[in-house]
């Protein structure tokens, strides 16, 4: 998720950041809320999201945002999103929410304002949750100002409170022999920030899950197994698609957004401006502009730092469904 990025903020606008999780992470709500996420089989769970921000390979100041919202527990894609950004603030570790979030937070309030009943009754976010230096990472973040369940899903253990990816922890690894195992992440304050979970049979590396917002750990880890089809949850993995390394568009922007002539019906094909080696990795697929600076706006005074848009680019439709019909509820819109 974070491409790091040359240069760091000046000391005054970490202070700021710093500021703003301290005052953000009093409104964290780590229970269960919905009558969903205490049911054992998640009954009246119909829709799943997972965010994520993919880069450019060697150039990290491009990147695409994109939001997937899949049925449960079928999985299959209801709503894809997919747009190019440009990100100004550098990567700094423990404020990724600081370079990343508008544009997630962006995706989900065009969603809302779209498709509203195609809203996702939870988010899986690739990052931490409260498993964090300050103890609000970005599933936090996106989940306090999103107002929507949210779970910080990790593949690498981020070393804070003393937890430390050592002997000792690899041995607990070993012990976790089926799809479901788990074991507590207890850092040295004798808190629990979170579990690394086996999340299926056939893979041996675990996740890190935590609590985003508005979901207790318990329900966090036994939904994140649930959504296991391989190592990764699918509303993250979709997302990925394995190609963020390899600098071409993650999975679901080259399945959403197609070369011309095989355009979906509502969408446009464009070709992505700039240089050549981007042309190379980008070019015939389809874009969308950048958030609406409306939105960004308020989020850039809120979050203490400015994301302009992208020079000469101009709105088009960015997302991809298969409709928005009937109730709000409804499972399966057609």
């Amino acid at each position: 998720m974070a491409g790091k990025a040359a240069g760091k903020p000046p000391e005054e606008i970490l202070l700021d950041w710093k500021r703003e999780q301290a005052s953000l992470k009093a409104r964290v709500v780590d229970l269960d809320t919905e009558a969903w996420q205490r049911d054992p089989a998640f009954s009246g769970l119909q829709r799943v999201g997972g965010v994520d921000v993919s880069f450019v390979k060697d150039d990290s100041g491009s990147a695409c945002a994109s939001l997937v919202v899949l049925s449960y527990p079928e999985l299959e894609v209801l709503y894809e999103d997919c747009r190019m950004v440009t990100l100004t603030a550098p990567y700094v570790s423990g404020f990724l929410a600081f370079r990343e979030l508008p544009f997630l937070v962006d995706t989900v309030q065009q969603l809302r304002q779209r498709e509203p009943c195609l809203m996702p009754q939870v988010l899986f976010v690739d990052g931490n949750g409260v498993l964090h230096h300050r103890g609000f990472g970005v599933a936090c973040h996106l989940g306090v100002l999103t107002d929507l369940p949210c779970i910080g899903v990790a593949k690498k253990l981020l070393q804070v409170d003393g937890l430390e990816n050592n002997a000792l922890h690899k041995e607990k690894i070993q012990l976790l022999k089926a799809g479901g195992d788990s074991f507590p992440l207890m850092g040295g304050s004798g808190t629990i920030l979170g579990r690394a979970l086996r999340s299926h049979d056939h893979s041996t590396k675990p996740l890190y899950v935590s609590v985003g917002h508005k979901i207790s750990l318990e329900a966090a880890v036994r939904l994140t197994h649930s959504c296991c089809k391989f190592r990764i949850p699918e509303p993250v993995r979709q997302e990925q698609g394995g190609t963020k390394a390899k600098g071409v568009p993650p999975r679901s922007l080259r399945r959403a957004c197609r070369p011309a002539g095989q355009a979906t019906s509502g969408m446009f094909h464009r070709h992505l401006q700039g240089d050549s080696g981007r042309q190379e990795g980008l070019s015939q697929i389809l874009i969308s502009s950048p958030p609406q600076m409306s939105t960004l706006a308020h989020l850039s005074s809120h979050l203490h730092f400015h994301y302009p848009p992208s020079p000469g680019t101009e709105k088009i439709p960015a997302h991809h469904s298969r409709g928005c019909t009937g109730s709000p509820t409804s499972p399966h819109p057609s």
